[in-house]
């Protein structure tokens, strides 16, 4: 079976539905592209359309990744900023993703989260439950600092 082909045109358009569809980083387009038997010379030129026509935009897709990582999966700052480096965003672009997220929500937000797996904890013994709450906390990218305050006012 051999694999479809685009031309320039088809590959663009298909891409711009893409784009459209959700936020992307220029990575998962890279990606899209070389998984789509693009050429490197044909790459370079759709991105170059895609950001023109502002379909790709780098700080967008940053800032709206860390608004949904954090309001919807409750991903603390530090876990936001290696998923952002893992796809090549640049330090500027990462910085004002953070921007994005309020300070006083974000402490709400926290010390909500380790309340409520606070509770799913059924371990007894203080020490064993105060690692899994910061281990959980820590996982999900929250600053140590935060989360071993936190650990020592709610369990003990």
């Amino acid at each position: 079976m051999s694999k479809e082909s685009f031309t320039l045109e088809e590959a663009t358009r298909k891409l711009e539905g893409y784009c459209a569809y959700q936020e992307r980083c220029h990575q998962e387009v890279v990606n899209k592209l070389q998984g789509m038997g693009m050429i490197p010379l044909a790459i370079d030129t759709i991105i170059s359309h895609l950001i023109k026509e502002n379909y790709l935009n780098e700080e967008r897709f940053a800032k709206s990744f860390a608004r949904g990582k954090f309001n919807i999966k409750k991903w603390g700052k530090k876990r936001i900023v290696a998923e952002l480096k893992v796809r090549d965003i640049s330090k500027y672009n990462i910085q004002s993703a953070l921007n994005e997220i309020d300070d006083n929500q974000y402490l709400k937000t926290f010390e909500a989260l380790a309340k409520k797996r606070l509770e799913q904890i059924k371990e007894k013994e203080i020490q064993k439950k105060k690692k899994k709450l910061a281990d959980y906390l820590l996982y999900r990218g929250w600053e140590s600092h935060l989360v071993y305050e936190k650990v020592n006012e709610l369990v003990g």
